[in-house]
């Protein structure tokens, strides 16, 4: 007669118990994105796109400044409590930020200078008028 001895429900048990530890390690909840982070990068790009004609450079002015505050919120949303945050929606902000910046100042530069030009046109014209 053949006794078989039942391990496989202690093979289980064992198993159970790894899956249960492994199960506790990776427990924590994953980083979540930053609710604005999307929006800031495309609006910093967009006031790069708009910021070259002088009626539209308005618009990248506008862009400009939206997306700058809203990535000063965002960075002290992420820095109050960075751990709860991804690190690449931060890299987000962080990188429409850059974007907004450089889009307002050019956008500002090319709106002062078409001003200048006009107001420079305007003032001369009545000087031509005397030739």
């Amino acid at each position: 007669m053949i006794i078989l001895l039942k391990t496989k429900p202690m093979e289980e048990q064992q198993t159970q118990a790894n899956q249960t530890k492994a199960g506790d390690q990776f427990s924590k909840p994953l980083p979540q994105n930053l609710p604005n982070s999307k929006i800031i990068l495309v609006l910093g790009i967009l006031s790069i796109v708009f910021c070259w004609w002088h009626l539209i450079s308005i618009i990248g002015i506008v862009l400009g400044i939206l997306a700058l505050i809203l990535a000063h919120r965002e960075t002290a949303l992420y820095q109050a409590n960075p751990g709860q945050y991804s690190i690449t929606s931060f890299n987000n902000v962080k990188t429409g930020r850059v974007c907004a910046i450089i889009g307002l100042t050019i956008s500002i530069v090319v709106f002062v200078f078409v001003m200048m030009l006009i107001v420079g046109i305007l003032a001369t014209l009545p000087f031509w008028g005397m030739i």
